[in-house]
Parts: C-alpha cells; structure tokens; sequence
C-alpha cells in the first residue's frame, strides 16, 4: 500500500496578523455599508409625518359646471343650470356664475329665470339671484338688480325695485311675490303703471 505524501506550511506571526486585520477591516467595511444602505431604504420609504395641518373653513371647489334638479313629492319644482359653481366649505353654499333656472308650477307651466350670479343654499335649497336677474313667463318679463326663492312656499320675491312688461303695458314697484303654484303676483310700494287693452299681464 502506498503513502501519499503532502506539504504543510505554517505562517510566521507577523503574516498571522496581517491578514487578521485585513479581514477584521474588510468586515466592518461589509457592516457599515450595510448599515448605510439600510438607514437610506428607510429614509426613502418612510412618509414623513406633516403635523399642524390647517383647514380654511372658506376653502372651496370650484366647479366649471352644475346643474341641479329639485323634485318635491316626485314632482319637479325646478331645474338649475350654471355656468360655474364655486361650493363654500362649512356654509352650505353654492355661489353661481351664469345661471338658468326653470320654475314649474302646479299646473305644469314654466317660469323662466335668468341672472349673472346666484347663491344657492345647498341645504334648504333656497336661493338668491343678483345682477340682470330677468324673469320670463308666458308674455310677460319681470327685470330687477336682487331676486329671492323660497323653496318651502315656492315663491319668487323681490325687495328692490322691478319692472314687468309685456309687449303693451308696464307696472313698476318697490316689491313683488309671485306665487307659482297660484299663477299669482302681488306688487307693493309706489305701485305704476301704462296699461293697454290688450295686456297679458296677470
């Protein structure tokens, strides 16, 4: 049977402890570059927590368009149309810019209203119409600066002063009411008018 034969060297001292401090560095090289790379992960994945947030209770969404229906019992009182809608936050409404709306009456027929601004109060459903507010039914026009809605009565009331008209006659005064459902407007306050035979006003 035959031997096999080998070498076996032993490392001075010195060489000993050269390469125990080359691996000894090199692991603490391999440990802080894992640390660094686990404390930038983190950095990067954490979402950093944003603390004294404030919310404007005048804060807002705009709306480039907005249309409304408000039905009572099934049936539909009136439809809303505006060009734009600004919603206020915490006050229950809606500021209007072009507005449109068509009033129903109980025996189906339509008012017309027109104005260049409007608030609508989101939670009654009452509103208020400034500037050019224009009023058509049938053959007459009604013209005032300030308009008012009341969805409970289904009344259309001014305060300032208007102007009604048809094609032959004009009333002025310094209020009015109309009631939809009655097909009835009441004026007050230095009540005028030209009247023709042939006025359609009612």
């Amino acid at each position: 049977m035959g031997h096999g034969t080998g070498t076996l060297y032993f490392m001075n001292r010195p060489a000993r402890q050269r390469i125990i401090r080359f691996l000894s560095g090199g692991l603490v090289l391999i440990f802080l570059s894992l640390g660094g790379f686990l404390y930038f992960t983190r950095s990067v994945m954490e979402i950093p927590e944003i603390e004294n947030i404030h919310i404007d209770s005048k804060a807002a969404l705009k709306l480039d368009g907005m249309e409304q229906v408000s039905k009572k019992n099934g049936i539909t009182e009136w439809e809303l149309k505006a060009a734009s809608a600004t919603l206020l936050r915490e006050e229950n409404k809606a500021v209007l810019k072009a507005v449109n709306v068509t009033f129903y009456t109980r025996d189906n027929k339509k008012v017309f209203l027109y104005s260049d601004k409007g608030i609508l109060n989101t939670k009654t459903r009452d509103m208020t119409f400034l500037e050019n507010v224009l009023v058509r039914h049938e053959t007459y026009v009604l013209k005032t600066d300030k308009l008012h809605y009341e969805k409970k009565t289904h009344i259309i009331r001014s305060d300032v002063r208007v102007t009604l008209e048809d094609h032959a006659s004009v009333i002025t005064a310094d209020s009015m009411v109309t009631e939809l459902n009655k097909n009835r407007v009441t004026f007050k306050g230095h009540v005028k008018g030209n009247f023709s035979e042939n006025s359609q006003i009612p």
